[in-house]
């Protein structure tokens, strides 16, 4: 598994390089010098912060289980489809493809949380599907606004605020269900198999 993640990673990040560094038009106005730093840190964090939490619990002699590669490769694959999509120029060649991502990446990402939170010990099942779900609808409603401050704001979007703003409730929306398709699915999988708990 870590190395599926470095994997993911290093394709990233060569898109990403290529994105900030070339003239090419489906990187163009899409911010990808801000990406190329922001992403990799965000597809680490998972297991940066596992890192140092069994830094903490190695200083005070308890236990620490593995990493958590598989949420870090579900927190992580989102990033690669974005890009992709970039390099590809899918979002402008394929209408739907906009959306596909929201709906999959949303519940890929709401998905390696909800990993996370069933890791930590959230019970009841249904108590870890809402958990992850309103995990994953936060998540959407920060990227939104991400968006809004780097492109809407300043009126950098097809159509003016008009479409911009049914653009983000459709986002909104999708990115919701996502999350709350991720939390029904990693409940029913704590029910099939109980997870090992520690890590």
């Amino acid at each position: 598994m870590p190395w599926a993640v470095l994997g993911v990673l290093l394709t990233t990040v060569v898109q990403l390089a290529v994105g900030a560094f070339s003239d090419l038009p489906q990187f163009a106005g899409k911010g990808f010098g801000a990406r190329l730093a922001a992403y990799p840190v965000l597809m680490l964090l998972v297991p940066l912060v596992a890192v140092v939490r069994r830094a903490r619990r190695n200083h005070r002699h308890e236990g620490s289980g593995p990493l958590p590669w598989a949420a870090t490769l579900l927190v992580a694959l989102p990033f690669l489809v974005d890009v992709t999509g970039n390099t590809l120029d899918l979002y402008d060649a394929v209408i739907w493809w906009d959306d596909a991502n929201h709906l999959v990446n949303w519940a890929l990402l709401s998905g390696g949380a909800g990993l996370l939170l069933r890791d930590g010990g959230v019970q009841p099942r249904w108590a870890l599907a809402l958990c992850t779900a309103g995990v994953g609808a936060l998540l959407a409603v920060g990227w939104e606004l991400g968006e809004w401050a780097t492109f809407i704001r300043f009126g950098e979007v097809d159509g003016g605020l008009a479409a911009a703003y049914g653009d983000t409730l459709g986002d909104l929306a999708l990115g919701c269900l996502g999350a709350g398709v991720a939390g029904v699915v990693v409940a029913r999988r704590e029910a099939a198999s109980p997870p090992h708990r520690g890590s």
